[in-house]
């Protein structure tokens, strides 16, 4: 039993890690302290210029690990061995997990609560996801699905526009949107695409039942093969011939929309 929850608890660990590369980043994210940082990972063949010194001289200070590893080693870390620069950086981030995981949990028979989550479809700019997150955070809304392919990542960029809150909010990573959107249908939640043409409004959405709100690409919006996941499109009423709304501002809307 014992030998049980040690394994889970060190899985859940590892799970809550995000490793980011590149030395700008990298290096940025070690210079700023509110970052929780939990090791950091160089290449051996990294000539030691004043950057890489200066990396070192950081996590030595700051006691954070540092691992070294031939180029194969390192790009096993970093997932990305034609832009990674030699270095890559573990964040340790508290609420940082799988959205299955969360499915899972919020599947059990003994939990009745429902939950709102924003789901993301192919937001690429870094700024945008910073404040997505940070209106998520400050409205209370229990996690944002972050699918790692098509949309921004989490970066240095992404830290300092959610100012801080990033530590503070529920991201769910999955690999395709689409599927993980599917199976939180199956699971009787209902899943909400934001779309300037959708005959409901935000206001008419039900709060009686667990809801995703899917936040669409900043020109193309939501995409057909996640539309096609969605139980209804759903618009915020627009006046004097306004199309739309930044995707952050609409985020802020979703999030707050229970306590205006």
């Amino acid at each position: 039993m014992k030998d049980s929850s040690e394994y889970l608890e060190k899985k859940a660990f590892f799970d809550s890690l995000l490793t980011i590369y590149g030395r700008k980043p990298v290096l940025e994210a070690l210079e700023d302290l509110s970052v929780p940082v939990h090791k950091l990972h160089l290449a051996s063949s990294n000539r030691r210029d004043q950057l890489i010194q200066r990396m070192e001289t950081l996590a030595e200070e700051r006691q954070i690990e540092i691992a070294y590893w031939d180029r194969k080693g390192l790009s096993r870390i970093s997932k990305n061995s034609r832009q990674d620069q030699g270095v890559a950086l573990d964040l340790a981030l508290p609420h940082y997990g799988r959205a299955e995981d969360f499915l899972q949990k919020v599947a059990a028979p003994e939990h009745k609560n429902t939950y709102e989550l924003l789901a993301l479809d192919g937001i690429t700019n870094p700024q945008n996801l910073g404040m997505i997150i940070r209106s998520a955070c400050a409205g209370g809304i229990d996690g944002v699905i972050l699918p790692k392919k098509g949309c921004a990542q989490i970066d240095p960029l992404v830290i300092k526009a959610s100012t801080g809150t990033l530590f503070k909010t529920r991201v769910l990573r999955c690999d395709k949107l689409a599927a993980t959107l599917g199976e939180f249908r199956e699971a009787g939640a209902q899943v909400c695409g934001l779309s300037s043409h959708a005959r409901t409004t935000l206001k008419e959405v039900s709060s009686n039942v667990s809801t995703i709100f899917v936040l669409g690409n900043e020109t193309h919006g939501v995409s057909d093969a996640v539309a096609a996941q969605c139980n209804e499109l759903v618009r915020i009423p627009m006046q004097n011939d306004v199309e739309s709304l930044n995707v952050a501002v609409t985020a802020a809307l979703i999030s707050f929309r229970r306590e205006i």
